[in-house]
């Protein structure tokens, strides 16, 4: 690599102009090599050696590179760590170079190998088993505004979902919250764009375009009939195509037919309520202690994708949630049922991600297999549901799309071997009897091999040489070694012998016989290797034909996997079926909060439930008592429990009557972002005024300490203000937790609300927290006793109960919270006399011998411990 640009040089300079600003992987025999900046970028993420390869422009050009054969690994490790790459492959062979060099009058020895790119990898476009997440769906989303509203379309390429809706801008974060996208692509300047999402040109997000390319992906004249789409939804599914057309060089993915996602028909979630309940994930990042986690009893990895997009999008449809929750019904009173369906569905291979590799081009002999048993255990599912009577409306609806594959079942059982391998290069997965030709080949093969063993036994003999072998390697071919010692004999002109290759303890020969065996097993397992991948691409073809029908099975195998799995859950522990309603109720007896009862039940601990019972006349619930007595638990559970409820599912709780819910919104606990300059405060304000701009007497709201961010003033200011908003003007179903007591007032003034607290009681100075709810106000906060509890110093809690006093008496005399606090000493000098009195009332104590005291002593003794105390008190 010396000089400017040297003819590979610049192949490599023409490609990662088309790369852009994705990492080139640019194939070099066995390896892709990375260069430049790319290579220290790689070697960093990868953590592999950083070297050099020659100069460019007099400098060291940086280099790493991965083989080829393990390139999928490290591919996962970039795409984590937010690279995309650019996979340039060799498109001919050397001898296939050395001809066009030829045809083009080059010199063959500067015959350079065409490469091109034949591949984006992002995260989005990803379909390789080994680089996606078995239960979790791998999202792609397209963003654009047509006319002030927002286009979104989304798809999962892996298993070919599409989905085409519209939202206004400001709820353009809640969407793509929910969809939980691996990548987001935008027009060039879109001003709303997620943070690192992916540029595209302008004109490829053009509504007549693409419905134009919607339009011919699936070979109609029009897309009447797949629903109506709005132009913002158009000019979205435009960019999406496009998008994936460069990602896969013209080579399209598994996309099934759009569905237009409307509104109104599913609850809707901003982004802070998602994170604060931690549906998906836990607020530590990852899946440990999130809401699926503690729930999810699916067996297979498309019904655990399907539960998480439940619960991401709980329904707002009445119906529909009645009829999930009718055929988890069914199942959890069948036990015996549900266990014969849960073996069968553990058995099944993912189809659906199978079906995506095969359609992409990238699939394998071993998806073909994944297919064909899949499809096979759907039969056998059906037969054991179709046959009990009195089915619910959804199994009924989703048993036919089980069956109808006998066709292409029987044609891949025939063709393939039971096990077929993962790669195809090698051959080896047409079952034998299938292709006569095929077999003919391989006996061919089959026989030049016993052959060349047989002339292996003969050579030994004929030279007297037992340690003679006949080898092979991919660069020789068949050859014969014989250790050095013994190379002499094999050397003589008249040996039939000739010699190949001298290693430092073994010599190779070749003879005429070898050869033409060789040139036979060449010959037929060559022509076994094409007639063998003529079949893959066939077949493949056959699958593809179905694509559609296929799918629609996978998705009814997840929908049975997601039922008897909620099914399981609500076994296990007692769960119950949700009533829902249309009156704007919340009725639930004995509710639980799932994830905190699993995390006790490990310890051996018992959960406490509790009711709540919201109405029309009794919306607005004021819950106070102690930190950590479990007022946010008690919010969250409830929040949860509506949440399940409407995606489906059995909920926690001994009975529940649940009145649909539009919007749920969450705001509890609150940390800063400091990416958008937000404070805490900031950030509990902008989530607090989205709540009262957006919720409606059809909502749910959970609020925890309103105001705790800022002066105390300021803070009960705000949260007595907020309280009656909700009451007065969304009049929506609230819990609101507040350590303001001043707020029960707002008894006396708003109809619909009442007082709640969480019960506590001190026993022998300690704090007992007895998680039970219970009505009226709080009698006080125990905010000294919790930090008692919470392992604060002696001599700070001590401190903090002097200043309590003070202000207490100030505000007795003249009704301000801050008076007296002029008049208190040092906070060193309290401390350290607090201290003094406590350790004197102890050493007295610990002096003491009971049994030697008269009565007289003891009750002169008990006034001195007594002023003591009092001492100690002030």
């Amino acid at each position: 690599m010396a000089g400017s640009a040297t003819p590979m040089m610049q192949q490599y300079f023409d490609l990662k102009v088309e790369a852009d600003d994705c990492l080139l992987f640019y194939r070099m025999g066995d390896f892709f090599e990375l260069f430049f900046d790319d290579a220290k970028k790689a070697a960093a993420v990868l953590d592999i050696a950083l070297t050099t390869r020659g100069e460019h422009n007099g400098k060291p050009v940086p280099m790493c590179g991965v083989p080829v054969h393990s390139a999928e690994g490290y591919l996962a490790r970039l795409i984590k760590a937010g690279c995309r790459v650019a996979i340039a492959e060799q498109v001919e062979t050397p001898d296939e170079a050395k001809a066009r060099a030829k045809r083009e009058g080059t010199p063959s020895s500067k015959a350079l190998v065409k490469r091109d790119i034949v591949r984006f990898v992002t995260a989005g476009t990803l379909t390789e088993e080994a680089l996606l997440e078995p239960r979790r769906a791998n999202m792609l989303a397209a963003v654009c505004e047509v006319r002030g509203t927002c286009g979104v379309a989304s798809c999962d390429i892996s298993t070919g979902v599409m989905v085409l809706e519209e939202c206004a801008s400001k709820r353009l974060g809640a969407v793509l919250a929910r969809i939980g996208a691996s990548e987001v692509v935008v027009p060039e300047g879109f001003e709303d764009a997620p943070y690192e999402a992916v540029e595209r040109p302008q004109r490829t997000f053009a509504s007549e375009a693409g419905e134009a390319r919607l339009a011919k992906l699936h070979n109609v004249a029009t897309l009447d009939g797949f629903g109506q789409f709005s132009r913002a939804m158009l000019a979205a599914a435009g960019g999406l195509v496009a998008y994936l057309e460069h990602a896969g060089r013209g080579h399209m993915p598994l996309l099934l037919p759009p569905v237009a996602r409307q509104s109104g028909g599913h609850m809707a979630m901003d982004e802070a309520t998602r994170a604060s309940l931690e549906i998906l994930a836990s607020q530590q990042g990852g899946r440990t202690h999130s809401l699926i986690a503690a729930i999810d009893r699916c067996v297979t990895g498309a019904g655990a994708r399907l539960l998480a997009e439940d619960l991401s999008a709980p329904l707002a449809d009445r119906s529909a949630i009645e009829e999930r929750l009718a055929l988890v019904a069914y199942l959890h009173a069948d036990p015996l049922l549900r266990g014969d369906l849960r073996g069968l569905l553990r058995a099944l291979p993912d189809i659906g991600r199978a079906l995506g590799r095969l359609v992409a081009g990238r699939g394998s002999p071993r998806d073909l297999g994944q297919v064909r048993d899949g499809l096979i255990e759907a039969r056998r599912i059906h037969d054991i549901l179709a046959v009990k009577a009195d089915k619910p409306a959804l199994l009924a609806r989703l048993l036919p799309a089980l069956t109808g594959h006998a066709e292409l079942t029987d044609l891949l059982s025939r063709a393939l071997v039971p096990s077929p391998p993962t790669e195809r290069q090698n051959g080896g997965y047409i079952a034998g009897g299938y292709d006569h030709a095929l077999d003919e080949l391989r006996e061919v093969s089959g026989n030049a091999r016993r052959a060349i063993a047989a002339m292996e036994a003969r050579y030994r003999e004929e030279t007297d040489t037992p340690s003679l072998k006949i080898k092979h390697n991919g660069v020789l071919g068949y050859f014969i070694e014989v250790p050095a010692k013994h190379a002499d004999k094999l050397m003589a002109p008249d040996s039939g012998f000739t010699h190949r290759q001298t290693m430092a303890n073994a010599v190779r020969f070749n003879s005429l016989t070898l050869h033409e065996e060789a040139g036979r097993i060449a010959e037929a397992g060559g022509r076994a290797l094409a007639a063998e991948e003529a079949h893959f691409e066939e077949l493949t073809g056959h699958v593809d034909n179905r694509r559609e029908e296929i799918a629609a099975t996978a998705a009814a195998l997840a929908r049975l996997d997601v039922s008897a799995g909620q099914a399981e859950r609500a076994s296990e522990g007692e769960w119950c079926k949700p009533e829902i309603a249309e009156d704007p109720v919340l009725a639930i007896e004995a509710g639980r909060h799932p994830v905190v009862e699993g995390a006790l039940a490990q310890t051996g601990e018992r959960f406490v439930a509790n009711d709540c019972t919201l109405s029309a006349s009794d919306r607005l619930w004021l819950v106070g008592g102690p930190n950590m007595g479990g007022k946010s638990t008690f919010l969250r559970q409830n929040a949860l429990i509506v949440l399940m409820a409407q995606a489906g599912g059995f909920v926690p709780a001994k009975a529940a009557r649940i009145g649909l819910v539009d919007q749920l919104f969450s705001r509890v606990g609150a940390s800063d972002n400091l990416a958008r300059g937000r404070s805490t405060f900031m950030v509990e304000m902008v989530e607090t005024a989205a709540i009262l701009s957006q919720a409606s007497e059809r909502s749910f709201v959970i609020l925890d300490e309103v105001g705790r961010g800022t002066s105390t003033y300021d803070g009960l200011a705000l949260a007595w203000a907020v309280a009656e908003a909700i009451h007065e003007t969304n009049k929506s179903r609230c819990l609101f937790a507040t350590h303001y007591h001043e707020m029960a007032r707002l008894a006396e003034t708003c109809e619909a609300l009442s007082l709640h607290h969480v019960r506590a009681k001190e026993w022998k100075g300690d704090l007992v927290l007895l998680h039970e709810l219970a009505e009226g106000a709080a009698d006080r906060s125990y905010g000294l006793a919790v930090a008692k509890l919470a392992g604060v110093p002696a001599p700070v809690v001590n401190r903090a109960k002097g200043v309590l006093k003070k202000l207490e008496k100030g505000r007795e005399e003249t009704g301000g919270l801050a008076a007296g606090l002029g008049e208190l000493p040092l906070f060193a000098a309290v401390a350290d006399e607090d201290e003094t009195h406590g350790d004197a009332l102890r050493e007295r104590l610990d002096a003491l011998d009971v049994d030697a005291l008269a009565p007289r002593d003891a009750l002169e003794l008990l006034y001195e411990l007594k002023r003591l105390a009092e001492q100690t008190a002030d």
